[in-house]
């Protein structure tokens, strides 16, 4: 069983920065890519970023380059998503992922989900 709780979502304005947490575990660490998807109203649940593991690698949609950056903390259960200059297109649930292949946390859909936090990027 792999256990994500995602935190830190909230109401920004444009051009602010938020950041996101999801808290796991260290085994899930260790066998696990580990990333984030996001789903806006009306719209399918789309890829964001992900890790490898043991962060041997890291991926990035093309709306996420330059703006998001995912990090770990050094217990290595947290994954990070830090978010700047954000858009009011960027508004939408934001999920953490975990995948035991790299094929399925970068294209989807992954074998595990964390329960979602809203992201509100307001004009």
């Amino acid at each position: 069983q792999v256990q994500l709780v995602e935190s830190g979502g909230g109401l920004v304005q444009a051009g602010g920065s938020l950041r996101l947490s999801c808290v796991t575990s260290e085994r899930t660490y260790s066998r696990y890519h580990m990333g984030w998807y996001r789903q806006a109203p009306g719209r399918e649940r789309e890829f964001v970023a992900a890790a490898g593991k043991n962060d041997v690698a890291t991926w990035y949609a093309e709306f996420a380059k330059g703006r998001f950056t995912l990090s770990r903390d050094d217990a290595k259960i947290t994954l990070f998503l830090q978010m700047n200059n954000l858009k009011p297109e960027d508004t939408a649930v934001y999920y953490c992922a975990a995948d035991q292949t790299e094929l399925r946390i970068r294209a989807g859909p992954p074998d595990w989900w964390g329960q979602g936090t809203q992201v509100t990027v307001s004009s």
